[in-house]
């Protein structure tokens, strides 16, 4: 068991955290060290090189070592349901890394270092469940991503750059103040802006030939503002539309996942 848990929260030494290494099925050296209350990161797990997965979610960890990036070997880093407020530069020299889940603290978007650019083997990306409204504009090149998680913010629009990654087939915007005025002006956000409920963004290769002919059609009539009659300004723009992906929820080839909730059984090493 964990020593010294009091009002410093539970003390990791280098000893517990080797012993607490399991073997994933897939051959991964992953290190689970999650709601064990505790409050600073352990430093003595950046001697830990051989380690590919770290757990620290469900902790009360209120913030991260300037040198995370030592952490070379990561691959995939859990974070979710802590204190965190920022984020450290370094991070980005973690290139190998491919799952991030920073989900569920007190992130801001001033808290964000634009080395999240750097993480060019990302495919998973979870930042829902902070106080993020922008995004750094490097992320532009996260071309790898695959999913990202957006939900729960300040969000009054989608970020630019998930229109462009290719490989992003998967984003969740819910419970974001979202506007369908998306910058047309500032007192239009104010008055007609409404939560987000479930937009699934689909590129068009995932979608099959019949679906996407059924998708171009239906942009095609919103874009020639079909239907007739007047109406609100807003209500012509119910469902948006991107350059390379599509919207509607009923033709997206899958739907979307919950978050990298897998139970998995490890065997301990030997």
């Amino acid at each position: 068991m964990p020593k010294g848990k009091g009002a410093k929260g539970t003390k990791v030494t280098l000893k517990i955290a080797k012993k607490a290494i399991r073997m994933t099925p897939d051959g991964r050296r992953r290190l689970t060290l999650c709601n064990m209350g505790i409050t600073i990161f352990p430093k003595c797990l950046l001697k830990l090189t051989n380690v590919d997965e770290l757990d620290l979610s469900r902790n009360l960890i209120q913030k991260l070592p300037d040198n995370i990036g030592n952490f070379s070997s990561l691959r995939g880093l859990d974070l979710h349901s802590n204190r965190l407020e920022s984020v450290p530069e370094s991070i980005g020299n973690l290139v190998g890394l491919t799952h991030l889940n920073l989900s569920n603290n007190r992130l801001t978007s001033a808290g964000l270092p634009s080395t999240l650019g750097f993480l060019s083997s990302l495919k998973s990306l979870n930042l829902g469940m902070n106080q993020l409204d922008t995004l750094p504009s490097t992320m532009v090149a996260l071309e790898s991503l695959q999913e990202l998680g957006l939900f729960d913010n300040f969000f009054i629009k989608l970020p630019e750059f998930v229109t462009i990654l290719r490989n992003l087939t998967k984003v969740n915007m819910k419970r974001n103040p979202l506007s369908y005025g998306q910058g047309d002006c500032e007192g239009m956000l104010n008055e007609k802006s409404e939560p987000e409920q479930d937009v699934y963004l689909v590129h068009e290769s995932s979608l099959c030939r019949t679906c996407l002919k059924r998708c171009k059609e239906h942009r095609e009539r919103l874009t020639r503002g079909g239907g007739g009659g007047g109406g609100d300004m807003f209500e012509d723009k119910r469902i948006r539309t991107y350059p390379g992906l599509m919207v509607p929820n009923s033709v997206a080839t899958v739907n979307q996942d919950v978050w990298r909730i897998r139970n998995v059984e490890y065997k301990p090493i030997k």
